[in-house]
């Protein structure tokens, strides 16, 4: 799983930071690792050097061979809190998505074919 950070003009992107967010996403991903290709990470500080609140912008996109991309977007008081909750979002969007797309029902259904629908009727 690569895993790609990409920072907005005011975030420095340092080793650190590179660090925190593979150690987070590794974390909330292990079980999903091996069919995750490449997660690019765009941190964002909306609101420049001002201070605010939940002005930390996390978008995370994950790459899963056989299906379209998967996007989570988070923001917080902070980077690491803004990566975590993307994090969290994204683990949940790719099991959804390998749920669906593996879900079989495995039970026979309890309506009948069109073709044995007439033979229904002859019974009663």
């Amino acid at each position: 799983m690569l895993i790609q950070l990409n920072t907005h003009n005011h975030i420095t992107a340092t080793s650190n930071l590179q660090q925190r967010a593979e150690q987070i996403l590794q974390q909330e991903l292990k079980h999903l690792a091996k069919e995750i290709t490449r997660i690019e990470v765009h941190l964002n500080d909306e609101n420049s050097n001002k201070a605010g609140v939940n002005d930390k912008r996390c978008l995370m996109e994950a790459r899963v061979a056989g299906f379209q991309a998967i996007t989570t977007e988070h923001h917080a008081d902070t980077l690491t809190l803004a990566m975590q909750g993307a994090a969290e979002q994204l683990a949940r969007a790719v099991k959804s998505s390998f749920d669906k797309h593996h879900h079989d029902k495995g039970g026979e259904t309890i309506r009948r074919s069109d073709a044995n629908a007439g033979d229904a009727a002859d019974d009663v």
